[in-house]
């Protein structure tokens, strides 16, 4: 376990003069702190996107192939990380201004789907049903029902998410009546499965590089991290953010895919900047402390998924932060890893009557 932590993640730092360049998009953006997503944006857009039209080309299999290569590992080792994080930060606060409101749709619709991100289906589960819904008993992600530490148990989520999250997300927001949510995942999904449909006829080896695998690893992807952040959750208080979710610091993955290591944080304030969440946890600790809340110095969520699968809690508790003395031996913070990650039968427990069956309880 680790004491004293110093958090040494991004915060945002004003530069003393922006170029003209940045100057100009700044004028378009609702918060300058958001600038680097423009810069993102467009290195995706000068770099990946020509190496895939590249790989509709009738190129001999020669250079096809190392280009395929490159492709690959560029999309999914550099790229893909921080693009999903760039999309959840825009998911939750506006890019651009009102009346740049348009260009908020540039990396939805143009650049998700190099990263198999359907349009609109992100959106519509991320802030139409997972933030609303807390990993309680309605959240079609929750993970309440399985066994946290078993791989076996993983994949039943895996599948039952990649599987049947459309219908389930479309019949979610069916139920409750939010029509445009409803649609968003509709026509996202027939849209991007349509065009890869008539991108075979162009080149079938191509339209699976460029989006079906990516579409594959990355709701893979997206699973493990949301089963990581939400694989610790107190039996009696499932619905605490401070219980049912972990944070990681000081890791090279809060710098490239903007501090998302914070997710206890973002539970409890989803709309503020990703830069004000170091900042937002030293000024908060004490309620960490307090709650007994799980966070780790040094590694991030796929270090933790991995941790779980292997049943490797001493790696995890060699990494816990131990706030105000929370723990007294690294035995005591196993033991409560291993209870918050037990499977919990279903209890009738929603965010809508949360708050009452813990009065009742």
């Amino acid at each position: 376990m680790i004491n004293n932590v110093i958090i040494n993640d991004p915060v945002f730092v004003k530069p003393a003069k922006y170029n003209r360049f940045d100057r100009f998009w700044i004028s378009l953006l609702a918060d300058e702190r958001d600038l680097p997503f423009v810069h993102l944006a467009l290195k995706i857009s000068l770099t990946l996107i020509p190496l895939a039209f590249l790989l509709y080309m009738p190129l001999p299999r020669l250079y096809w192939w190392p280009i395929a290569g490159l492709y690959f590992v560029y999309n999914l080792l550099f790229l893909s990380g921080p693009y999903t994080l760039m999309l959840h930060c825009t998911s939750h606060r506006p890019f651009f201004k009102n009346e740049s409101k348009l260009l908020n749709e540039y990396i939805p619709w143009v650049l998700g789907p190099f990263f198999g991100h359907s349009p609109g289906t992100y959106y519509s589960h991320h802030m139409g049903m997972h933030h609303a819904e807390n990993n309680l008993e309605e959240d079609l992600s929750s993970t309440m029902m399985y066994q946290r530490d078993s791989f076996g148990d993983f994949m039943k989520y895996f599948f039952t998410f990649f599987f049947g999250v459309i219908v389930s997300l479309t019949n979610y927001h069916h139920l409750r009546k939010r029509l445009k949510m409803r649609n968003k995942v509709l026509r996202g999904e027939i849209i991007f499965f349509v065009a890869c449909g008539l991108l075979m006829f162009v080149s079938v080896p191509a339209t699976l590089v460029v989006f079906i695998t990516p579409l594959i690893l990355t709701r893979f992807i997206m699973m493990i991290g949301n089963w990581a952040q939400h694989s610790f959750v107190d039996f009696e208080e499932p619905g605490n953010c401070y219980k049912n979710s972990i944070t990681c610091v000081n890791t090279s993955y809060n710098v490239q895919c903007f501090n998302d290591g914070y997710h206890i944080n973002h539970h409890l304030k989803p709309t503020m900047h990703y830069m004000m969440y170091p900042e937002h946890f030293k000024l908060t600790i004490s309620e960490f402390g307090k709650n007994k809340a799980l966070v780790f110095d040094g590694i991030h969520y796929l270090h933790v998924w991995f941790s779980l699968m292997t049943k490797n809690y001493k790696k995890l508790a060699a990494h816990i932060v131990n706030i105000d003395g929370t723990f007294a031996t690294s035995e005591d913070a196993i033991l409560l890893m291993k209870s918050r990650t037990r499977k919990m039968a279903l209890r009738g427990i929603t965010a809508k009557n949360y708050k009452s069956k813990v009065a009742v309880a």
